[in-house]
């Protein structure tokens, strides 16, 4: 029997984070990871005989600063060029988006690339607002302190600062959805699908579901180059981002053991004690740190007697179904888009016609389908990461919303339909684009599930919505880290503020444990 200091449950990147912080303040940690690879959703693997795919994750929008220092991130994987955002539209020339979210745009008349920047210059502030609770621990209902009263003071003095008008709006526009802000502020309707596609990636609402307008918050709380809204994809790839965090926490003195499942955590009247691994060997702490799916940590690790009954339904009822899938193409050589230069596919591709376009593929989804012509994010990932393809060929990778977890009839009579809806569309886009894949691996909600240990396949680890953020996520009794179980505490993205490369429910848990945890 080993003993630690801690022990962390999982090696993706919060895991990794978490344990970095804790060994950085002369803790004794170890990492275990049930994959043969640590990283997580930021490993890759081959999808097709010399070609390799990314994780999940497709650009970088929120990596923190204080995570980038305390992993010893290198700049090259850390930060990068303002990364385009192209939206293809048949029969027109493309819109592009220069800059931390368009701060220049191209292809609009002028007086819509000036609301563009208006809402813009709006919602970037709001989001600045949301960012100030996103970097710390949710405060304790009933007992609220010292720095929440200051995060709250200067939230409020930010909102006087900029006029009575502007903190109207800010209440008003909060819970709105995202349809009826860009109804309001836009003509375009490649610009106000751009906006319902970013609100609603991942999430299980569309452009018209109220609150929608909080998931593009969420995603301007970012910042590259200290400028809000910025997104990167790192030089050498989302895959050498996932091995600088591995390699960050080895030098934070962490030790890390992959390939090694743990079976279940160890507890006794209410105290966790340490862990049981898959092949029978048992390693002690008095601190354990789940870096994996709630869900994972109290329906499959935690012994239920351990936990109480009610807390218990609350896990269980957390919403985590997820609606995207990913297609990845191996491709015997650069693909073309009608209109645009090679050097625009380095930028961020997609392909949503108008807001009805957006709304029209969530409302298949409800019932279990997927839209006939289903909208998309494109980007090559070997243009950033040549060693994906062998020299001359090139990877394409698509990441589809509103494709449900269980599909209507079931996935091995709709699989191979839905794939020939997506190609059909990026034939539209690039003529001969299927003629030229010589692979292509099609990976539904499921298959996410199964390849990186992630209940019903939701990146985040359980909806970004209202109901399960802030105090209560993933659940109210465990909102601050904490958990029922004296000596577990939770580092997930199913954690405070939640899912995206940010790093944030790793450094903030382990914060909340130096600082004396409850």
């Amino acid at each position: 029997m080993t003993s630690y200091d801690a022990i962390v449950i999982g090696g993706g990147h919060n895991g990794l984070t978490a344990a970095a912080a804790l060994a950085s303040a002369g803790r004794r940690v170890v990492v275990l990871e049930a994959d043969t690879a640590a990283g997580g959703i930021l490993r890759g693997d081959e999808f097709h005989p010399g070609f390799r795919s990314n994780g999940p994750a497709q650009i970088i929008n929120r990596l923190d600063p204080d995570v980038i220092k305390l992993l010893s991130l290198p700049a090259h994987l850390s930060d990068g060029p303002q990364l385009e955002t192209i939206l293809l539209s048949q029969g027109r020339p493309p819109a592009i988006l220069e800059g931390a979210y368009g701060e220049r745009i191209t292809g609009v008349p002028d007086d819509e690339a000036e609301a563009f920047r208006m809402l813009r210059d709006k919602l970037l502030f709001q989001a600045g607002i949301l960012r100030r609770f996103l970097k710390r621990t949710p405060p304790r209902m009933g007992s609220v302190q010292g720095g929440d009263l200051a995060a709250f003071g200067a939230a409020g003095l930010g909102l006087l600062v900029t006029g009575r008008e502007e903190g109207r709006d800010f209440l008003r526009m909060l819970l709105m959805n995202v349809a009826d802000v860009g109804d309001e502020y836009l003509s375009d309707d490649r610009l106000k699908a751009l906006l319902a596609f970013d609100a609603t990636l991942g999430i299980q609402l569309g452009p018209r579901s109220p609150t929608s307008l909080l998931g593009l918050y969420y995603r301007l709380t970012g910042t590259l180059n200290g400028r809000a809204g910025g997104q990167f994809v790192p030089e050498g790839g989302i895959a050498a981002l996932g091995e600088a965090f591995v390699a960050g926490a080895i030098k934070a003195g962490v030790t890390i053991r992959t390939g090694t499942p743990v079976a279940r955590i160890l507890a006794d009247r209410g105290i966790a004690s340490g862990v049981v691994l898959a092949g029978g060997e048992t390693l002690r702490a008095p601190l354990i740190v789940s870096a994996v799916h709630p869900k994972t940590t109290f329906l499959t690790l935690v012994d239920a007697a351990e936990i109480g009954t009610g807390f218990r339904r609350a896990v269980t009822n957390i919403r985590s179904q997820g609606n995207v899938a990913r297609l990845d193409l191996a491709l015997d050589g650069q693909p073309a888009f009608s209109g645009l230069p090679q050097e625009a596919l380095r930028g961020r591709l997609v392909i949503a016609r108008s807001m009805d376009h957006v709304e029209t593929a969530f409302n298949a989804s409800k019932y279990g389908e997927f839209h006939e012509d289903p909208v998309m994010e494109v980007t090559v990932p070997s243009l950033a990461q040549p060693s994906l393809a062998p020299k001359g060929a090139a990877t394409l990778s698509a990441l589809i919303p509103f494709v449900p977890y269980a599909a209507k009839g079931g996935w091995d009579d709709q699989r191979a339909r839905l794939q020939a809806a997506i190609l059909s569309v990026l034939e539209s886009h690039a003529p001969g684009i299927t003629a030229t894949a010589k692979g292509a691996r099609l990976m539904l909600p499921p298959d996410i599930e199964a390849s990186y240990h992630l209940p019903g396949g939701h990146w985040h680890h359980g909806e970004l919505q209202a109901d399960q953020l802030l105090v209560n996520r993933p659940v109210h009794a465990a909102s601050r880290y904490a958990t029922p179980l004296q000596g577990l505490f939770l580092a997930s993205a199913g954690s405070h503020p939640g899912g995206g490369i940010s790093g944030l429910p790793g450094l903030l848990a382990a914060r909340q444990i130096l600082a004396g945890g409850r």
